[in-house]
């Protein structure tokens, strides 16, 4: 029976043709979102820019240097209504640019798992 190590994977990753594979399509996605961007941008700062972590490559819609908005741009937002006057404004579609760009599914959220604490039964210690 054949044995894989725990540092298999992290092997892998650190791989020079696995990381110049990742890079290649960090960039190949980074550009299809710049074109997006382009595209639907009105007046604004925001950026696509390409980051290296440790391991991972990553794509990222930044807003830095406008209004911060980089989630509403990327998800959307809700509008306001007045109470009194019924009147509506500030809702925004989102544009799903890196969704696009990387050929995901508007609709696919990240799946996070947060382990809950286990709750402790009464009467026991």
């Amino acid at each position: 029976m054949a044995e894989i190590y725990r540092s298999t994977n992290r092997r892998l990753a650190k791989n020079a043709e696995v990381q110049a594979e990742l890079e290649r399509r960090a960039f190949e996605v980074a550009a299809r979102a710049e074109v997006e961007l382009i595209r639907h941008r009105q007046d604004g700062n925001a950026e696509i820019d390409i980051e290296h972590g440790r391991i991972d490559w990553y794509v990222i819609l930044s807003d830095e240097r406008g209004q911060k908005a980089a989630l509403s741009i990327e998800y959307g937002r809700v509008g306001y209504t007045d109470p009194e006057t019924g009147e509506s404004w500030g809702a925004m579609e989102g544009l799903f640019i890196l969704h696009r760009a990387a050929h995901l599914s508007p609709k696919s959220r990240a799946k996070i798992r947060v382990p809950l604490p286990r709750r402790r039964k009464r009467g026991r210690r």
